[in-house]
């Protein structure tokens, strides 16, 4: 919706915001991008379930954590005068690497749990 000068806010989001009640959820977590399995494992439903649950339940923490950090990165290459504020740089790098992070944890857990039956 565009404001008073003609520029648009912030885009909605399009999922309902994660309300921060007095616990974390393992939904909670995987929609917020939370993919590592040691921190999965400590919530009660993640014994339940099969490597195949497991395995979605990563790849869509995955792609959110994608989604934050390009997001994330867009913003910051998009702060007026980028150019004028070299210290910015530093804070792509950073962005970068935890994309480049994200891709290599990625191919790793799709090996341990879809490289093969144990």
């Amino acid at each position: 919706m565009a404001d008073e000068f003609g520029e648009f806010s912030e885009r909605q989001p399009k999922s309902k915001p994660v309300a921060m009640g007095g616990f974390m959820t393992l939904e909670k977590a995987v929609e917020m991008g939370e993919y590592r399995p040691e921190y999965l494992s400590t919530f009660p439903q993640w014994a339940s379930l099969n490597s195949y649950l497991r395995w979605n339940l990563i790849r869509q923490a995955i792609k959110n954590r994608r989604r934050f950090l390009m997001v994330n990165y867009a913003e910051t290459f998009n702060i007026l005068d980028f150019s004028l504020k070299p210290e910015m740089k530093k804070v792509m790098t950073n962005i970068e690497k935890q994309i480049e992070s994200l891709q290599k944890d990625e191919e790793r857990l799709r090996l341990e749990y879809m490289g093969g039956e144990k």
